[in-house]
């Protein structure tokens, strides 16, 4: 897991500068990705584009969307992305963003725990607690 650099840069400022991180609003996205879009990518990079896909807005004022113990945020609910009306599509990684659509900065960026091939009429899902956000 890791941060883009766009967010770093806003954690600096905010850190060392106390320039307020507005990008941020009580919703953040769950995008899919096709390859690793980096720490300078966005979230349109690699993002998955079989027929159906849409980013999912997960709640995060702390009202139910995630978990946080420690280091380790985790979704507290299933994560059930839009039936794929076309592919093959094989995906590999995820992001959390600030945007449901575009090139959304990316606040952290993982692998999947291993490639999922998206068919026709397969719904990308994952469980509660099976995907998460990570600081060292």
């Amino acid at each position: 897991m890791s941060k883009s650099n766009a967010f770093e840069n806003l954690l600096m400022q905010f850190i060392f500068n106390k320039v307020p991180i507005t990008a941020i609003g009580n919703t953040i996205y769950l995008a899919l990705h096709t390859g690793d879009p980096g720490e300078a990518g966005d979230q349109t990079t690699s993002e998955a584009a079989y027929a159906g896909y849409a980013r999912i807005g997960i709640n995060c004022n702390g009202t139910g969307g995630f978990t946080v113990t420690g280091n380790t945020a985790v979704n507290t609910l299933e994560a059930l992305f839009a039936t794929s009306t076309s592919g093959p599509e094989v995906l590999t990684h995820f992001s959390y963003g600030v945007n449901p659509t575009g090139a959304s900065m990316i606040l952290y960026k993982a692998a999947l725990a291993s490639p999922l091939t998206i068919n026709n009429n397969i719904a990308p899902r994952f469980a509660a607690g099976a995907i998460s956000a990570q600081e060292d």
